[in-house]
C-alpha cells in the first residue's frame, strides 16, 4: 500500500532545487599563492626554541 501523505518538504521545494556551485571546479585562483620565505620560517622557529630555552635557563 503506497503513502498517501506527500514526502516531507516536498511542497516547499522549487521546481528546479538544483543551486549552481559556489566554487566551480574548473575555475582557476586569480593570482598564484605567495608563500612566505623559508628563511622567515626558520628565524620564526629558531626564536621560539630561544625563548624556550632562554625561560629554562632563567627559571630552574
Amino acid at each position: 500500500m503506497r503513502n498517501s501523505r506527500p514526502a516531507l518538504y516536498s511542497r516547499d521545494r522549487p521546481a528546479h532545487p538544483t543551486l549552481p556551485e559556489d566554487r566551480p571546479r574548473e575555475g582557476k585562483p586569480k593570482a598564484p599563492v605567495k608563500h612566505r620565505s623559508p628563511w622567515l620560517v626558520a628565524a620564526f622557529v629558531i626564536g621560539v626554541i630561544v625563548l624556550i630555552v632562554v625561560g629554562i635557563a632563567l627559571f630552574p
